[in-house]
Parts: C-alpha cells; structure tokens; sequence
C-alpha cells in the first residue's frame, strides 16, 4: 500500500513538472514574438532620414565600445548627434572640395556688403551734410504698432539698401514706397525724386525709342501690306496713340527703383504710358519677380513686367496717398491760377497744429488724396486725341474738315486735396476703414487708415 503511494506521488510530480516546462515554452515562445516586434519596429526608417533607430544605436554603441569614451553617459548625446551628422556629410570623388552654397549663404554674401563702411565716410563723419534718407526705422515703429509691417531686421536691411541708392544716385527725395509680394520674388520698392535736370533728358529718350519703335514696326506692317496683292483694306483707322506725360508731372511724376532683396542692385523702371494704365485696369495677373518676363493675358498687355509693375504702382499710388486734412496746402502760385486749372504742387503747412484722434477716426473728411487721380484716358491730365496744329487744319481740304469728329469732352477727376470721404462705395462698402492701434492705452494710440481698394496700403496718424 506505501509502495502503491509512493508511485502515485511520482506521477502526480512528473505531471506537475510537464505542466511547468509546457508553461515555460509558452512563455518563451512571447517573449521571442515581443523581441521580435521589438526589432521590427526598432529597424523602421525614418521617412525624413531615411534611418532606423535600430542601425543608428548599434553604430553608436560600437563606436563608445571603440572608443571606450569616460562617462560615456554624459557624451551620449553628442555621439548620437555626431553620428547623424557623418551620415549626410556629401562624399567627394574629386580632388578639390565642392562648395555647395545654400541661397540663404548666398543673399549673405550679398548683404554682407551692406554693412561695410567706406573709408571716405569715416573721414567726412564730422561733416554734417544734408541727405534725403527717411527715417525707415521710426516708420517701422509706428506701424508695428498698428500691428502692421515687416520686422524689425527686414526694415534695417532694407533702411541699408536706400542708403546706397541715397549715395550711388543724384537723388532730391527718396521714400520706401513698399513691398509687393510675387511668386517666385518679391519686389522692394522706392520712389524718389531726381535733382533739376538730373533724369528728365534721360527719361525723354527712353520715350522716343518706345515711340520710334512703335513707328517702324507700323511702317513695316504697311509695306508688307503693299507688297502682298490682298483685297480692298478696311477704312477702319485705329485710335490715336495717347502720348505718356511728361517726367515730373501726373504719372511720372516720381520715379521708381526696385530690387528683390536688400543689398541687390536696384532697378530703374521705365515711365509708364497710358495705354499701360488703360491695359492694366482689364486684366488681373500675379507678379513673378523677374522683370523681364512676359505678361500673357487677354486683352493682351504692352510690355513686360517691368512695365505692368511701373502701371499697378502708378494705379495704387494715385488711390492710396493720403494725408491729414490742412497737412497740406496749396502754394501762392497755385492759389492765384484760374479756377479751371488743374493744380498739381502742393507744400506743406507750417501751421497745421495735428488733428484729434478721435476725429481722424470716426470721419473720413478727416483724410485727403494728395496724389493726383488717374483718369479713363491712362493720364492725370487729359489730351485731346484730335487736336491739330493750326498748320495741318489749314492744308486739310474742306471735305476732310467737313468728316472730322467733333472734339471728345474732357475727362475730369477729383481736384488734389480731395476728402476720402467723396471716394465711390464698393458695393456699399466704404474704401476705407479705420481703427485705433489700442484701445487699452488710448492716450499713447495712433490712428490707422486701411484701404479696402488696394488690400495692403495703409497710413497712420499721430496726432500731431
């Protein structure tokens, strides 16, 4: 009977131990499928670097067991940032080491230049000499109140950029006129004004080469015409050309530079016509930032986009100048002119005192357009498109005067100094808005002028 026990506790102790190695060989059977998943997921690359973790471990723990660094728990870090580093490192197959210079490196070299100092200013530091530079930086700080504006680093740079122009040009007036975003560039962009007879001849002959080549290709385009045996031509005879304005005066009356980063060379555009201005207003095009790219739209463009840049800044220009009311003022010469001139110069008021806020505000009277108004015609003043000297009416034969078309009324437009409160509605919508820059601190506020028309254009006032 013991013996008949005995044999029973060993097969209840041979089962127990069964049921233990079957337990440990499931065990170990998850532990290897965790290890497994473990590695999988330890040996997936990165979509960024193309890395596992899994590879990049075993490279650092190689290395430190190389290396054998002391306390290589505190270096870990960089060994790991090392490594990272030596993977993206470019391998040369040449000789001499390849500069690969990244656009950010290259606008530095650039700019770099902005910031050095001529010996021959150095020397004339004591001389104090009158230059028309603005103060870009305090502009910068009024608008940044506003909430408005590039930053303060952008400003600097491009404060530099007007300095050199200021130096390299004989120049009366200079002025950051803004910034215009494109898509492969933005256009920096300055309005000045040159000293008596410094640019007009120059802007004359540009004009009589564009006027010249228009003539040739019209008389080109007339002896192919003749050459060819082609059917009775139409008796249509198209519009006259209307001539561009004079440098200094409407359209032209300022010219511009522009450049696409500080520190770049700046660039002259050329005076804007009218039939650019007529062909600006039909169409709608985003600006590339190369100048001499062409502007493909319906109806078609006369130019490049140096000219319909020169054509949107004239428009904005003539619909976003403005200024308090009385900070302007019209001179005596102008005063005493007959009331159906046109008044083009104006000058600033030695009297005016500032207006209150509050009224810059809640009043649009309170602003005025100090720029002359572009009319349907392409310029600020109109030109009779059939006038004639009294020469070429005298030769014209009695039938020719009988088939002229009557004179075309003129066009008029809002005078200079011209309230914003007399702008057309947009869809019922007012042109402007205003605002304070806080309301929180009111005493210390500026005011704020947006434009609904030109998205981008704003002014402000101080209040004195």
């Amino acid at each position: 009977m013991e013996l008949e026990l005995e044999m029973e506790d060993v097969t209840i102790i041979q089962v127990q131990e069964d049921a233990h190695d079957s337990q440990d060989t499931m065990l170990s059977g998850e532990r290897e499928l965790a290890i497994q998943n473990a590695k999988a997921y330890m040996q997936t690359a990165s979509t960024k670097s193309n890395l596992s973790l899994y590879e990049h471990l075993a490279r650092v723990l190689t290395k430190i067991l190389d290396e054998r660094p002391n306390n290589a728990v505190d270096v870990f870090e960089d060994i790991s940032k090392d490594m990272k580093r030596s993977m993206f490192v470019k391998k040369l197959d040449t000789l001499r080491e390849e500069r690969d210079l990244s656009l950010a490196i290259k606008l530095a070299e650039i700019q770099k230049d902005l910031f050095f100092r001529p010996e021959e200013e150095r020397e004339q530091e004591e001389e104090v000499m009158e230059s028309p530079l603005p103060n870009i930086m305090e502009l910068a700080y009024y608008f940044e109140q506003a909430g408005i504006g590039l930053s303060q680093e952008e400003m600097y740079r491009i404060f530099l950029a007007l300095k050199f122009l200021v130096d390299s040009q004989p120049l009366q007036r200079c002025r950051f006129w803004g910034k215009i975003l494109g898509i492969g560039a933005n256009y920096l962009v300055a309005e000045v004004e040159f000293r008596e007879g410094e640019d007009e001849g120059e802007l004359e002959e540009e004009g009589e080469e564009l006027e010249k080549e228009g003539i040739e290709d019209v008389d080109a385009e007339e002896k192919e015409g003749e050459e060819q045996d082609e059917p009775p031509k139409s008796t249509y005879k198209p519009p006259p050309v209307i001539p561009k304005e004079e440098a200094g005066s409407g359209t032209n009356r300022y010219t511009y530079f522009v450049c696409t980063e500080p520190g770049k060379p700046w660039i002259k555009l050329p005076a804007v016509t009218p039939t650019q201005i007529v062909a600006a207003r039909k169409i709608k095009k985003f600006l590339t930032g190369q100048l001499d790219a062409p502007v493909i739209s319906y109806p078609p463009f006369p130019g490049t986009e140096i000219n319909y840049l020169r054509a949107q800044i004239a428009r904005i220009s003539a619909g976003t100048q403005v200024s308090p009311t009385g900070f302007y003022q019209f001179g005596e010469e102008e005063a005493e002119e007959e009331e159906g001139a046109i008044r083009e110069n104006y000058e600033e008021n030695p009297d005016f005192e500032g207006l209150p806020l509050a009224e810059m505000i809640e009043s649009l009277s309170s602003w005025v357009h100090h720029t002359q108004h572009i009319l349907p015609q392409g310029r600020c003043s109109w030109f009779n498109p059939v006038q004639k000297d009294e020469e070429e009416f005298e030769e014209m034969e009695e039938e020719e005067r009988e088939e002229e078309p009557d004179e075309p009324e003129p066009e008029v437009g809002p005078p200079l100094l011209t309230p914003l409160s007399e702008d057309i509605e947009i869809n019922d919508t007012p042109p402007w808005a205003t605002k304070l820059s806080s309301t929180l601190v009111p005493q210390y506020a500026i005011a704020v002028l947006r434009s609904i028309l030109w998205p981008g254009a704003y002014a402000f006032g101080i209040g004195k």
